[in-house]
């Protein structure tokens, strides 16, 4: 499991622009929510753990914060010091977190935006903590598809052409139809059960956005499992969801999206 996490977490790397093209960002409350849920005061400094194309690392070097950017991919981390090229107080460093030296107690809070599950937590949260100073906060928040009614049933006639053209990318969790916001999986006992962070709060924010075929198809152009696909097999799929789209929905579909935040203090 630990190979095949490493193999698809480089995947990324191989469309860089197009990630930072047509990744979907994140809430602007999300931001402000950090701040005030972090108590991180003006200026101060936060590290940050898989930037990809710096999508998250914008909002906050926009503030004023100083900010130590580690991310495994170089053509990620290109565009993302280009993203970056107006805040000369945001650096970004090429490498893997667990093997990147950082200087302990060095920064008021940490990051990681849609990335933190591609670690091992038992390594990953020891790091952190080390690399907090005292009373400092750590930061994690994902992207995750759920359940829209604007999607009218797109999703799960989607389901049909996977299980045809490329079923190695469906596991069973897909059978069982999209997450409603409410049954989207809580992290906050991984985040506690780590011993290093104390209680922690969440925050969940609810998004819908709208795609024609082409849009959708560069979206799923960027995520691991479809990139991991053979060149035939991305090709029948891709012109399958195409056809959906185009002839059934009338050329554009609604993605719901829960964005999902957790902040805890350093103990």
């Amino acid at each position: 499991m630990a190979d095949q996490r490493n193999r698809l977490r480089t995947t990324f790397d191989e469309a860089a622009s197009l990630y930072d093209e047509v990744r979907p960002g994140y809430p602007e409350e999300l931001f402000d929510d950090v701040i005030s849920l972090s108590g991180i005061e003006p200026g101060g400094r936060i590290l940050e753990i898989g930037c990809g194309t710096g999508q998250a690392t914008v909002p906050f070097a926009s503030r004023g914060y100083r900010i130590l950017c580690v991310e495994l991919g170089e053509n990620m981390a290109t565009v993302a010091r280009r993203n970056l090229e107006g805040y000369p107080n945001a650096e970004v460093r090429t490498g893997a977190f667990e093997d990147v030296s950082l200087q302990e107690g060095a920064f008021d809070l940490a990051i990681s935006a849609t990335a933190f599950h591609w670690l091992d937590p038992a390594a990953a949260y020891l790091k952190v903590a080390r690399a907090l100073r005292d009373g400092g906060s750590l930061a994690l928040f994902w992207n995750v598809h759920v359940h829209s009614d604007a999607s009218e049933g797109f999703f799960e006639a989607a389901q049909r052409i996977y299980e045809r053209e490329a079923p190695e990318i469906v596991g069973p969790k897909d059978h069982k139809g999209l997450p409603r916001p409410e049954d989207v999986p809580d992290r906050t006992a991984e985040i506690e059960a780590s011993g290093v962070f104390g209680d922690v709060i969440r925050r969940a924010y609810r998004w819908d956005e709208t795609y024609d075929a082409r849009g959708y198809l560069r979206v799923l152009n960027t995520y691991s499992g479809h990139r991991s696909l053979g060149d035939d097999t991305r090709g029948r799929l891709f012109r399958g969801i195409a056809d959906l789209i185009d002839h059934s929905f009338g050329g554009r579909i609604v993605k719901g999206y829960l964005t999902t935040l957790y902040v805890a203090h350093r103990r």
